[in-house]
Parts: C-alpha cells; structure tokens; sequence
C-alpha cells in the first residue's frame, strides 16, 4: 500500500468533533460545537485542488480526499451551513442532537471531497446515519425508522451500482457516465433516493418536521445537496434528469400550495428547488452544472434560514399550523424579517442570492435551446412566490394573533439568522463572489434592467393570482395524502381482507399438510425397512430424487 499524506479534510474534523463532544461538560461543549465548523469551513479553502491523498488498496487505486471547483461551492456550502446551524442551535440542551449534527455536517462535506466510489459510498453510509440520529434524539423513533429505512434502500441500489461498476469497469473513479447498464442504473436509483425524487419523495416531508426547532436545520442542508452534487460528478446530461428534475418540481410546488404545516410546506419546498437542480444536471453543459451547484449554495442558504424561522416560531409557541398561527409579524419581528428575506430569496426577488442562482439556471437552459423546460420552470418559480412569499407570510405574519409567544429567539439565534439574511442580500446585489466560485455564469446577464423588470412582472402576475385564488389556498385542517399512503396506511386498510383471505388459504393449507404428513410417513416407514434390508431402489425413483435435488441445488444457486 503507498500514500501521500495531503492536507487534513474537513470531514474528519467534524466527525472526530462529533465523536468527542458526548464526552464534555456544557461549556466545552458548545464551544467545540461552534469551533468544529469554522475550522473545517477554512480547511475547504486551504485544501488545494487536485487529489490531496492517494492510497491503493488491495489493487484498487484511492483517493479519499480531492478538491475541485464543485467540491469548493459545495464544501462551502456545507461549511456555512453547519457553522450556522451551530450557532443557531447552541442552546440545544440534546448533546445527542449536537453530537449527531457534526457527524452529519462531517459526512457531507466528505462526500463533496471524496475522490473515489469507495469513498463516497462509506460517506454516503455516515451520512444516513448521521441524519436518522438527529431525528431520532428528538424521540420520533417511528419517524426515524421510516426515514432509515428509506436511505437503507438507497444504499443498498448505489452499493450495488457501484459494485456492479467495479466488475465491469475495474476502476473506483468518479467519472461522468451515461445510465447505459443496470449497475449505472442502480447506481443513479439511490442517488435519486437521497435527492427526494419521485416516488419515494414523500420521505422528506414526513421525516424533517419530526426533527426538534435545531435538528431540521441541518436536515435542510446537506441529503439532498449532497445527492445533487453525486449527479453532477456522475450522471452530467443524463437526458432522464430532465423529465425526473420537472417531476420534482411540480410536486414540490403543489404539495406546498396545500400544505397547512409550515415545516412540511418548506419541506416539500426542498423537493421542488432540488428539482431545478436536478434538471440543471440533465442539461450537462458547464453552465448548467455550475448553475446547479450555485442553485446548490443558494438554496442551503434561503432554507436553513427558513428552517431557522420556523424552528423559532415552534419553540416560541409550539404551533407550526398556519390556522394556529397569525400576528407573528408583530409578535416575533426578528423571525418574520428572516422568514420573508429567505422567502423572497426562494422565489428569486431580484437582489437576493436566489435570483442570481435561477437567472444561471435559466440562462442555461435558454443556452441549450431546452424551451419546454424553460417555460415550464418558469412557471414553477413563478408559483413557488404563491407558497412562500405570500401564503406563507399573509396566514402567519398578519392577522389577529392566535398563538401566544412564550418564548423570544435567543441572541444566538438572532445572530445566526441575521448573519444569513445579510449573506443572502449581500450575495444578490454583489454577485462577484459567486462568479468566483463559479467563473462559467460571468456571462449570464442578472442585475440588467430588463431581466430585473421580468422578474418583478412575474412575481406580481403571482400576486394577482393568489388574490383572485385566496379562498382555495387558505389552509385548512387535516392531511394532505402522498405517496408514502401506499405503504404506510394501505397495508393497514387491507389487513382486515388479509386476514380473511388468509383464513381461507390456511384452512386448505392444513388440510395439505396433513396429507403431506400421512405420505410422507408412509414413505419413510417404507425406505427404512429397504434400508435395513440392503434392498435395491428402483432405477426410477433414484432418477427421480438425483433430478429433485438437482433442481433444489440450482434454484438456491440462482437466488
């Protein structure tokens, strides 16, 4: 085995700080919270870029740690992320919580660095686990199963893919292909998994509002972003990331439009941004991954701050229902201010990061002559106005006050969505720093007039709609039914049919068997005393026995 030993990863420090932190008192504790992340937020721009470390193992060359210009968004991203959730969630009293959120924060920005399958896939693996931990110390262990469960099934497709790929290929790589095989299928079904993508969707929204006002911070971030990031390296123009991205996004956008829960609506709304992402990579050219990556950034930005908005309105007043809340504007001025900067950062205000981000995206389409997906995003970005820069702020902000605030956000979590607010304004009106990141979209027009003034007449048309549409999209009580129906409540509405069926089919199946005995006695009495008599078997029955066991022998070998 031969090395060279690079720079230390970002990875390994937040995971290391997870493993450590269970084991300090408070004060160290937080502090090793906050600091894990902004050491491992300067080691992503200290890593040089190219493989950092090599290995070979057992003929399998390795590259654990390699930095490239997605790796810098995304480790970036991720950094910015964690440091802010962190110091939003300092005053989390769960170390469970805290502990699991550096593993999970590590993990990501181990993917984003992973030169390698093999690397990614142990990553892909921590990531899970990470992820079902944050869950599961705010005590929804059913939540956290189903959530489990899920990404169980999504690692075992990539782990097959990759295997499949290793046997076909020889090589570990991360390397752009096309889904020309089943092992290259399989691979690119559990990345989809992680990326939310239909129709296993529903996990997101069932899984994140279950974590605690902190946890669903961190679980806005890095699963899905960590899984667009996988398609950019491998599936770059895979023509079926069009049709599976324009899915996404409708679903996220209905779901949303009638979602009465505001953790669920912003997680639907996951779905529906990653989408956008996700036909960027069905695009494949440079503009379009680097717009899918920026989309990437900008997205963690605005949703960990909405997240934020929301997590302090369901500590203040343990309500997150739009029909229990109203008159937060007054109430919880800070928290609104954040809520409405992330939402027009969603819908893509001019001045703010998420217009800069849809304008590449949209450049890129428009770049590659894809029309109907032009119109069709457009249309969408238009409407996610309809859910998260109206519905959202008209049914929680204004209006009489029907939840009683117990509590105000702590100066932490002030800071920590100030700080966010500003990066997101600041990201929109000089967006320099993120053609830096990405040098491809310095040609895509954003801050011109014209741009600006289509911008504003699409979120206005949005406006009139949603005035001449208020009485439908007033939320209501009750649930929304998803695809997770399918085998979370049916199996329980067809049980009771089951049983009957069951019934039937156990009755005759005691019958069978008791004839079964009754020969199969008979015939051991018979081979016994043939036995003990050293007698001959006919030629038949032995032909007979050697081809059952024959067949047995290869169907056992064929499963």
């Amino acid at each position: 085995m031969t090395e060279t030993f690079g720079p230390l990863s970002p990875a390994l420090v937040l995971i290391a700080a997870g493993l450590i932190l269970p084991l300090l008192k408070e004060p160290l504790r937080n502090a090793l919270f906050l600091l894990a992340p902004a050491i491992a937020l300067a080691l992503v721009w200290m890593l040089p870029l190219g493989p950092g470390l090599v290995v070979d193992w057992l003929g399998l060359h390795l590259v654990p740690i390699a930095a490239d210009g997605f790796s810098r968004i995304f480790g970036t991203a991720f950094g910015i992320a964690a440091l802010a959730g962190a110091l939003y969630g300092v005053t989390q009293p769960s170390a469970t919580e805290k502990a699991a959120a550096l593993v999970y924060a590590g993990a990501a920005q181990g993917i984003a660095f992973s030169g390698d399958l093999l690397t990614l896939f142990v990553f892909w693996e921590i990531l899970a686990i990470g992820s079902t931990l944050v869950i599961w110390s705010n005590g929804n262990a059913r939540a956290g199963l189903r959530y489990a469960l899920i990404h169980v099934l999504g690692g075992v497709l990539l782990f097959a893919g990759i295997a499949a790929e290793i046997a076909g290929s020889g090589s570990l790589s991360l390397q752009a292909m096309r889904a020309d095989s089943v092992g290259r299928w399989l691979m690119l079904a559990g990345i989809l998994v992680n990326a939310g993508a239909l129709p296993l969707s529903a996990w997101v929204a069932d899984a994140y509002p279950k974590a605690s006002w902190s946890g669903a911070v961190f679980l806005s971030a890095f699963t899905t972003k960590a899984a667009v990031l996988v398609l950019i390296r491998l599936f770059p123009g895979e023509p079926a990331l069009l049709w599976i991205g324009l899915a996404m996004a409708v679903y996220g956008l209905v779901y949303a439009l009638l979602e009465n829960d505001i953790r669920k609506l912003l997680s639907y709304s996951i779905v529906g941004q990653v989408g956008f992402m996700v036909v960027a990579v069905g695009i494949g050219s440079p503009l379009a991954l680097a717009a899918a990556a920026l989309h990437a950034l900008a997205h963690i930005l605005y949703k960990s701050l909405l997240m934020m908005a929301a997590g302090s309105i369901l500590r203040a007043t343990g309500e997150t229902r739009l029909t229990g809340l109203g008159g937060l504007a007054r109430a919880m001025p800070e928290t609104a201010a954040a809520m409405l900067v992330g939402g027009l950062s969603l819908a893509a205000m001019p001045l703010t990061a998420g217009f800069v981000s849809k304008s590449a995206i949209m450049a890129a389409l428009a770049a590659d002559q894809a029309g109907f997906y032009w119109f069709a995003l457009t249309a969408v970005s238009a409407g996610s106005f309809l859910y998260i820069g109206l519905k959202l702020p008209f049914f929680a902000l204004s209006g009489p006050e029907r939840a009683r605030v117990e509590i105000q956000p702590t100066r932490s979590m002030r800071a920590a969505m100030g700080a966010l607010c500003l990066l997101l304004v600041a990201s929109g009106c000089f967006p320099g720093w993120l053609e830096t990141l990405a040098p491809e979209i310095a040609g895509v027009p954003i801050l011109t007039a014209d741009h600006i003034l289509f911008q504003l007449q699409m979120l206005v048309g949005a406006s009139c709609i949603f005035a001449f549409l208020l009485p439908l999209l007033r939320p209501s009580l009750g649930f929304t039914l998803d695809v997770d129906w399918l085998w979370r409540e049916l199996p329980h509405r067809a049980a009771p049919r089951w049983r009957r069926v069951r019934g039937l089919f156990d009755k005759a199946g005691a019958d069978f068997r008791a004839e079964a005995r009754r020969s199969w006695g008979s015939f051991s009495q018979r081979s016994i005393l043939r036995l003990g008599a050293a007698g001959n078997w006919p030629t038949g029955k032995i032909a007979f026995w050697a081809t059952a066991l024959l067949a047995i022998y290869v169907l056992i070998a064929a499963l």
